[in-house]
Parts: structure tokens; sequence; C-alpha cells
């Protein structure tokens, strides 16, 4: 936590100190906003019992249109131990949660490794899930390899002008390659050592992802042409060994107001041109939303339950 460069932003605040980077946390516990079963994510994920879901405070990326607004901007949560972090951890999987998911994790690796490694050795058996931006820094993915079971990360740019517009990060397109092929890299080591070179992904007799990549792309209203573009760059790079989920639940919340061509829904021409263009572009394996699942209802309330 002395001179932090966890994430790409490489700020070298001195968390220890009470400094704060972009990220917006300081100091060297945990803070968190929500530890609760989660039926919104993907049905492999999700499932009938639901995902055991830890909504971490603060965020390296911080989009202005972040459906995750006040605690990515580290506005809400409460400050745990690494040790409470390992009691939710077993909490969750008490309460039937199919895997633990880690929700916004990055700034704080260090506390998480050691929580599950702590929570493995008390009995904690359901698979982990890395829930993250995409903007991630190689080296801090490589601490994660045998820790982390499944990737469940965002690709939300490929054109460096939106990804400077709407998260400062114009290197986000360069930098979420670069990491989503090492999580490629630790997965098919994982797949090899399971005799599965083919798919890359390993499922239960429910049919709850064991280990593999999913890889999101939230549709932003008037941005088709890029989400087009990251449909072709993660199919001909992947294939069919990473699950695409296109998803079309924007939310426009009050904090765009004043950013017109994102203050509205995504409209079903748009999500369905998006989906013809990724069946077109040879995508198999993958999910897409269907119905108005742009509502509040897929945010949770951040009131500290289960923390």
């Amino acid at each position: 936590m002395a001179g932090c460069r966890l994430c790409p932003r490489n700020c070298g605040v001195d968390r220890r100190a009470g400094q704060s980077g972009i990220c917006g946390v300081s100091g060297t516990g945990i803070s968190a906003a929500r530890a609760a079963l989660h039926m919104w994510e993907e049905p492999c994920i999700s499932g009938e019992s639901g995902s055991g879901a830890v909504f971490f405070s603060g965020c390296p990326l911080r989009c202005v249109y972040c459906q995750n607004y006040h605690i990515a901007r580290a506005e809400t949560g409460k400050e745990i131990t690494r040790e409470r972090l390992t009691d939710i951890f077993l909490e969750l999987q008490d309460q039937g949660a199919a895997n633990i998911n880690l929700v916004t994790p990055t700034h704080y690796t260090p506390e998480i490794i050691w929580a599950v490694r702590e929570a493995k050795n008390r009995g904690l058996e359901v698979p982990i899930v890395y829930n993250c931006s995409g903007y991630e820094k190689v080296e801090t993915l490589r601490l994660l390899e045998g820790i982390v079971d499944i990737y469940l990360t965002d690709f939300k740019y490929m054109e460096e002008d939106i990804a400077a517009r709407y998260s400062h990060a114009p290197d986000y397109p360069q930098v979420a390659k670069a990491a989503l092929a090492e999580m490629a890299r630790q997965i098919e080591v994982r797949a090899a050592g399971d005799g599965n070179q083919e798919t890359w992904a390993g499922f239960d007799e429910k049919g709850m992802m064991q280990y593999g990549i999913i890889v999101r792309h939230l549709l932003l209203p008037n941005h088709l042409e890029n989400a087009k573009k990251v449909v072709r760059y993660i199919h001909e790079t992947y294939g069919d060994k990473v699950y695409l989920s296109l998803m079309n639940q924007y939310t426009p919340l009050p904090q765009v107001k004043d950013i017109p061509e994102l203050n509205r829904c995504v409209t079903e021409e748009e999500y369905e041109e998006l989906v013809d263009y990724a069946l077109e572009t040879g995508v198999e394996e993958g999910f897409v939303q269907e119905g108005e699942t742009a509502k509040e209802s897929f945010i949770p309330s951040f009131d500290c339950e289960g923390i």
C-alpha cells in the first residue's frame, strides 16, 4: 500500500499514510458496500441460488455513466479487515452461493488473495469470480493465478477517444487487450490441466461455470460502432473459447444529464443490430438480454448488507 501501483493508473500514492489515488480509497483496510446473494448475473454465474457478490468501494476507472456510481467513488461502504472478508466469503457459501463474486476488486487485490487462501483453508469450495472493468494491470492479474477461477470482465472500448471522454483512460483499449490475454493464458492453463483445451470453460452438472472467461460489453446509446468493434476483436482473437455477454441494461443516471448522447436508454433497434452483428460474425457462445432490462432494479441497494 506504500506507493500503490495495483492498477494501470500507477498513482504511486502511499495508502498507508492516508493518501488516495484515482480509485478513491486509502488506508490498509477494505471498504465494501454489500455482500449478498445476487440474482442478476449471467445464468451460469447466478443460477437459481444466486452469486455471492461482494461489492467493493472505489474504482480505478470511474466511468462518468457508472451504474454503481456512488460506490465507485467510495461514497458509501464500511471498512472491514481481511479477517472479516474471509468470514463473509464463508457466510455467503453457507447461504448457498454458487460462487464468490468479487465486484470491482482490483485495488484490494493483496487483501483478497489473503482472504481467499484463508477461506479455502477453512472450507471454502465454490469458485472465485473476478468481476472487473477490464482496465487491469497484467502484473496484478498474475498474482491471481490459482486464486481466481472465473474472469467476468468488461471490455468497454475499442475507440481511444471514447475511452478518454467517458473514463479518462485513452489507453483503455490496449490495456484491456493485454489484460484479457493474461486472463486467457491463465484459463487456458487451467483448462489444459482439466483436459479441456477446446473450450476453455468448465461447468458442473447444473450448468454452473466452474472456470472460464465471460467478456461483457454494455452497449452505450449512440455507440453501436464501438460495440461492433469490440465484438469483432473478441471473436477474431478468441473465438468461442471466451463467452461474450452483450448487455442492453444501460440506465441513464443523474450524473449524465449534461451528456446528451448518454442521457437516454439504448433503443431496441440498436441492441438488435448489435446482436445480429455478433451472429453474423460467427459468435455462438454467449449471452443476450431480453425484455426491458434498463431498470434500476438491476442496481442493488448499497446499504452494507452482509458486511
